[in-house]
């Protein structure tokens, strides 16, 4: 399986928001089949189904990874099954 990975190093990082990313979490314990909306490193905005297989932190900078290999940065977040992040209402 080839493995992405959406990051943008010179941007530095903005957390999101705390019940955010338990959500995340939760999705991924359920193993939820998830809608995911978000900009790529370029700024274009991306839409993929995956599960999210884990949510974690790595330089101080939080990410997910989907079960086809696609790591995104949180902060790259639009949408994760049509519910939009606190900072993209």
């Amino acid at each position: 399986m080839e493995s992405y990975f959406m990051d943008t190093p010179d941007k530095s990082y903005q957390p999101i928001d705390c019940n955010y990313y338990d959500r995340l979490e939760a999705w991924a314990t359920m193993r939820t089949i998830c809608q995911i909306v978000f900009r790529d490193e370029t700024g274009i905005e991306q839409e993929v189904s995956a599960r999210i297989v884990d949510v974690y932190a790595l330089n101080k900078v939080e990410y997910m990874r989907m079960d086809n290999g696609l790591v995104i940065r949180l902060d790259s977040l639009i949408s994760v099954n049509n519910i939009p992040l606190p900072d993209h209402c």
